[in-house]
């Protein structure tokens, strides 16, 4: 579980960066958000997704403006700098995470970003598509197999209805949210 801390009193750490992750010059911030973001990760978890990356994903959702360093997020998370590495490698991959430098930093941050599950549903819909090709040629080969032909064919009309939908789904959520 992640550490908590406050500091909002000013403590040992403002001047000198004297806590793990604080840059100098930056004040340490109390984790928010921690036991929710612990939640939802253990759901992504379970849904498939390595327990690491879902950790680490669910705490830059939760971050300040600004999102954490490396450091930040393994005292966040109270892991190695090595398992963050390894995480936010993957989730850079994935395009759900962004490396961001500021000027005067030597350390890179991490921020999460804005609208990537819908642009990663939108971006995967051509191998739906594609997809759903490939498993109506089974269902075609399978005529004589009326078991294997349905279940092929059932699949195939999915993933189609799957792609037109998820479409529609992510062109309604950027209209509601922007009409907010």
């Amino acid at each position: 579980m992640a550490a908590m801390r406050d500091d909002r009193d000013g403590g040992a750490g403002d001047r000198n960066g004297g806590h793990r992750g604080v840059q100098p010059g930056e004040q340490a911030r109390e984790h928010r958000g921690v036991q929710p973001a612990e939640q939802a990760a253990a759901m992504m978890t379970a849904a498939g997704m390595p327990r690491m990356p879902a950790r680490v994903m669910m705490a830059l959702v939760a971050a300040p403006d600004g999102g954490y360093t490396a450091a930040q997020l393994s005292e966040r998370l109270g892991v190695s700098p090595a398992a963050v590495s390894g995480a936010v490698r993957y989730l850079q991959q994935l395009h759900f995470i962004q490396r961001r430098s500021r000027p005067g930093d030597r350390r890179d941050r991490y921020e999460f970003m804005h609208d990537t599950f819908a642009l990663s549903i939108v971006s995967n819909l051509p191998v739906y598509s594609r997809l759903s090709e490939y498993i109506e040629e089974i269902a075609v080969e399978q005529e004589e197999d009326r078991g294997a032909h349905d279940r092929a064919a059932e699949l195939a009309a999915f993933l189609r209805f799957l792609s037109v939908r998820m479409a529609q789904i992510a062109d309604d959520w950027r209209a509601q949210r922007d009409a907010t």
